[in-house]
């Protein structure tokens, strides 16, 4: 394991399956995918979570979408975090 959350591991999938995304567009697809967090992620949690797949591990890629908008898009490392990941757990990606 790398150290990451459940939620991290998420966010990971999201854009792995989406590709790049802006901040409310992970938000949502996490809400619709995963019931276990009650139909709401608040930005409180999201943001933080991000940032520290960018900063800290280099797992996530941000960059201006436009003034107000930014981007997150999976990193090959983050990639290959996933992938071990769901290896570990004895599933499959695609």
């Amino acid at each position: 394991m790398q150290g990451l959350t459940a939620f991290q591991y998420d966010m990971l999938a999201v854009l792995h399956d989406e590709g790049p995304c802006y901040g409310l567009k992970i938000k949502r697809e996490l809400e619709e995918r995963h019931p276990k967090y009650g139909g709401e992620v608040n930005h409180g949690r999201l943001y933080p979570n991000l940032d520290k797949l960018v900063t800290a591990h280099g797992y996530v890629e941000k960059s201006e979408l436009d003034k107000r908008t930014n981007e997150y898009a999976l990193t090959e490392a983050g990639e290959a975090t996933l992938f071990d990941r769901v290896e570990e757990l004895g599933g499959e990606m695609e």
